[in-house]
């Protein structure tokens, strides 16, 4: 059977395959579009589970924000090659628009949300196919605050999203603090948000270290206090030394801009380097 030309291209447009790809598919069902279609997506299939085994340790993060919700979330795939691609990284911002739409509770809501006429999850399997390497949608999370702000370092390899306690926060101000986020990883807003856990074993930590100093027995616990002061400052984004000037805490900065201005929430994703 001759396959006509547009009917390739509208296959290609479909699915996102080859032309060659898709000029197979038709002429295996005889020109039937929908079962190419399927031909299209079976093959995206069999290549995910070829490569199950394989690491997906490259990937695009995006992260966005509409009104008062903020969207984060990586899409990994193989190879750098491949997370650079401007296709791929486009196929990418399309879950990210439905994400931001929608705000679905977790990851798996996000996998079984629409994209044009298909689930996400059965997107990535068909992109499997196009691409041929193995991907992973492996995170999401939002936010909802007043105010939120979301930043992409340039590379897409690490993204932030930032709530605040008030609406209309100066532009500058909120991309400062997710710029802050994303180059000093603090562990919590401040220090009360700090798990107890976490306090406990740095005073461990803190203790043992200053055992190992020689310092004397008693003075131990008034040490290990005051070396978690200084993790305080260092781990958490209020009490962190501000990143535009050192000489100012994150929490002096956002009262500068208004006295009562504080973060509310905050999310960090990057790729491992």
């Amino acid at each position: 059977m001759q396959i006509k030309a547009v009917d390739v291209a509208k296959l290609r447009k479909a699915t996102g395959a080859g032309m060659m790809d898709c000029k197979k598919a038709l002429q295996e069902v005889n020109g039937d579009f929908d079962k190419a279609v399927e031909i299209i997506r079976e093959k995206g299939k069999a290549i995910a589970n070829n490569r199950a085994d394989r690491d997906a340790t490259e990937g695009t993060v995006l992260a966005t924000t509409e009104g008062k919700n903020g969207v984060i979330l990586v899409l990994n795939c193989e190879t750098d090659f491949v997370a650079k691609n401007e296709n791929y990284v486009a196929f990418v911002k399309s879950i990210l628009d439905v994400a931001i739409k929608e705000t679905p509770e977790d990851l798996n809501a996000l996998k079984e949300l629409k994209l044009d006429a298909k689930t996400i999850e059965d997107s990535v399997v068909e992109q499997i196919g196009i691409i041929g390497e193995k991907l992973e949608l492996s995170y999401y999370d939002k936010i909802s605050a007043e105010h939120t702000v979301a930043y992409i370092h340039p590379g897409n390899r690490l993204a932030t999203l930032v709530g605040f306690n008030q609406a209309n926060v100066d532009g500058q101000v909120a991309k400062d603090v997710a710029m802050q986020v994303a180059a000093m990883d603090p562990i919590a807003i401040d220090k009360d948000n700090v798990s107890k856990e976490t306090v406990d074993e740095e005073l461990k930590i803190a203790r043992e270290k200053a055992r190992l100093e020689g310092k004397p027995e008693e003075m131990l616990d008034k040490i290990a206090m005051g070396r978690l002061g200084k993790f305080f400052k260092e781990s958490t984004l209020l009490n962190q030394a501000f990143i535009k000037d050192s000489k100012k805490s994150v929490k002096q900065y956002l009262q500068e801009s208004n006295k009562d201005l504080t973060v509310t929430v905050f999310k960090r994703f990057t790729l491992n380097v």
